[in-house]
């Protein structure tokens, strides 16, 4: 039977992985920097990162509006394998390197600072392998401002701190008419503000920070005021051209709500499978994509707020919030409990039709199984309405109908399987049911059904097992060659063919899957027993040789320890299967049902009768008969009819 309990597991693991992801929403300048700050968020390296683009960001130089990028990352699956957490972390120790800033080299400077009450000094110390300011560089930049009363012992506790911060080193001869002079303009919808500063004259003071902030806010600029700015200026100031100091902040509108989809949205995607040595098998297109009740399909990203902006003036702008969107609901899904999640009420193929989320139990295949559409294997019910070509398998948990033919190909079914054009097996076809088959013909093909095989035109040179009954019944309903075993009853018009050339064998009044094993179980017995022969005959004489050299060649030591250890093991096998045997024996033997064979119309010469134990071959043509056991022997009697189970109809159908 189909293997439903495996594809089961693997849903079920894939749920577990689903329900263990974790994302994050980030944004940066460049997808690089997005990808960063989720690896931050998310404590994976980079290279550990499943990720969606959301919104594309725009990097050109000439680009109008520039966006930022804004992507949802995902954390991979965590491996319990302590060699790849080892291997994960190493690589996040790589990537944290490879994302750490580059420290550039530069070289310590020194800054001067005419204030009203002094003359003002700062120092900063070099970066990386940059070059320290001497007491020589701070003189230049002393004079070059004009300052020339200053000695080396006045400024070389500054110099030799570097302490980046001003320090008072002397008087300043201030005159305040010819102080540097600012004014400030508000641009952009009062979004950005604009310092305009004229150089000091002589013995005017320089402009200070808390001057320039000062009077920024009494000339409105109030909010988005850049302190490192101002600072930056007060350090390299910027005459007579614009100096951008503040800028409002921008109102953010909420994201719109959206569906995040766990399943394959584009069923024009083929996902071909490859195999171990690299080979790609067009028959495994995987285009149905299975899910199992109470499976997440969809999650629900709820809309967000809108984030309110302000202009530098200190005025609140609005922010739009984001639109919801209804939950697509569709047939065969619901809600979960926490009203985002969208789940599988039932088995079958999830499907997007007119936008909303479906959970299809039957697959309907319009037109042939072939390489267009790949082997099928389905948590339902599948429909085909042409024919199912050479090669190709189809296997579902429901039922399987098809329309047209069967050729050298398998279905394996849990539930019913139908065939309405019939089966050509070509001598390697396989059809299994867990329930019964209908079919117009079987021909050279391996059938197995938990209840009935029922057929029309006739089984032909097959090998056939039915836990119940084989029921022939139609105008060419005849059985030629083969072997059938069904537990009940076996009935066609006609029993084997006209001299006997193809053999028959009908075996009725056992379960055939118990006989089949018992079968196999009594042909490894014997396969044993030859072995175990040879292999204590091979033994003991070189245990006698042994006894009279007192002792073997290294080759014939290891020949008589691997004849030893294969003795062990094939008397062991003996013993387990002599066990399984006599439980088998036991079931067999306590089956209540008899078994019969019945012909309507004729039996050839030939066929051959087995019914439970007992094996009778027909030595000559007889008209309508019942075989059954009798005291020991298998009985010739009159024809019985079959009785209302000939009516019967699959799962779904009705008797019209």
């Amino acid at each position: 039977m189909v293997d439903l309990e495996r594809i089961r597991e693997a849903m079920a693991e894939r749920l577990e992985e689903d329900k263990s992801r974790v994302f994050v929403e980030v944004t940066g300048a460049t997808l690089d920097e997005a990808l960063a700050d989720a690896s931050i968020q998310l404590d994976v390296p980079v290279r550990s990162i499943d990720y969606e683009v959301l919104q594309r960001g725009t990097n050109s130089f000439f680009a109008m509006n520039k966006r930022n990028w804004h992507i949802r990352a995902y954390e991979m699956q965590k491996s319990l394998n302590k060699k790849k957490a080892d291997q994960m972390a190493r690589d996040a120790l790589e990537e944290q390197r490879n994302l750490a800033p580059v420290i550039e080299d530069r070289n310590g400077d020194a800054f001067v600072f005419c204030a009203p009450d002094g003359v003002y000094l700062k120092v900063t110390q070099p970066v990386g392998n940059g070059q320290k300011t001497s007491i020589r560089d701070a003189l230049d930049r002393l004079r070059d401002r004009g300052l020339n009363g200053f000695t080396e012992d006045a400024i070389k506790s500054v110099v030799q701190a570097a302490a980046a911060q001003y320090v008072k080193i002397g008087p300043f001869r201030h005159s305040p008419g010819n102080d540097a002079m600012m004014a400030v303009d508000i641009t952009d919808q009062e979004m950005k503000a604009w310092l305009y500063a004229t150089p000091p004259g002589p013995d005017g003071a320089d402009l200070s920070t808390d001057m320039i902030i000062t009077f920024l806010k009494n000339n409105r600029v109030v909010a988005g005021i850049d302190e490192q700015r101002i600072s930056d200026f007060v350090d390299r100031p910027i005459y007579k051209q614009n100096y951008l100091v503040a800028e409002g902040l921008k109102p953010q509108d909420g994201a719109d709500a959206h569906i995040m989809y766990n399943f394959e949205t584009d069923r024009s995607k083929i996902r071909l499978k490859e195999s171990a040595s690299g080979k790609v098998d067009f028959k495994e297109l995987n285009l149905v994509q299975n899910v199992v009740e109470g499976q997440p399909l969809a999650q629900k990203i709820e809309a967000e707020r809108g984030k309110a902006g302000k202009t530098v003036t200190g005025k609140y702008l609005e922010a739009k919030n984001g639109r919801d969107i209804p939950l697509p609901l569709g047939k065969n899904t619901k809600v979960a409990d926490d009203g985002l999640t969208i789940v599988a009420e039932t088995n079958g193929q999830v499907l997007i039709l007119n936008n909303k989320i479906n959970v299809e139990p039957i697959l309907n295949i319009e037109g042939d199984v072939s390489l267009k559409t790949g082997n099928i294997m389905f948590l339902g019910t599948v429909y085909i309405s042409g024919n199912v070509e050479d090669g190709f398998s189809v296997k579902a948990s429901g039922n399987i109908e098809v329309k047209g033919t069967v050729g050298k190909s398998e279905l394996d079914a849990e539930g019913d399987i139908v065939v309405s054009q019939g089966i050509a097996g070509k001598g390697e076809g396989f059809i299994r049911s867990g329930k019964s088959i209908w079919s117009k013909f079987i021909e050279n093909t391996k059938v197995e059904a938990g209840e009935f095989v029922i057929v029309s035109d006739g089984i032909i040179n097959s090998h056939v097992a039915a836990n119940r009954k084989i029921l022939c019944q139609g105008k060419r309903a005849a059985i030629i060659g083969g072997s059938l075993s069904a537990a009940e009853e076996i009935h066609a018009k006609t029993l084997g063919s006209y001299g006997g050339a193809s053999e028959t064998t009908l075996n009725v009044g056992f379960d055939p899957r118990s006989k089949e094993r018992f079968d196999a179980l009594v042909a490894n017995k014997q396969a044993a027993e030859r072995e175990l022969e040879d292999v204590q005959l091979n033994f003991n004489t070189l245990m006698n040789l042994k006894k009279q050299k007192k002792e073997l060649p290294e080759d014939k030591e290891v020949s008589l320890k691997k004849l030893g250890e294969r003795q062990y093991i094939l008397q062991t096998e003996l013993e387990e299967i002599e066990t399984e045997l006599k439980q088998i024996q036991n079931y067999l033997n306590t089956l209540k049902t008899k078994g019969r064979v019945s012909a309507s119309v004729k039996v050839f010469a030939g066929v051959k009768i087995v019914i439970r134990d007992v094996t009778e071959e027909v030595r000559s043509d007889c008209k309508a008969t019942t075989f059954f056991l009798e005291n020991g022997l298998i009985r010739y009697g009159k024809y019985q009819g079959p009785d209302d189970d000939m009516k019967r109809v699959p799962s779904g159908y009705s008797a019209d």
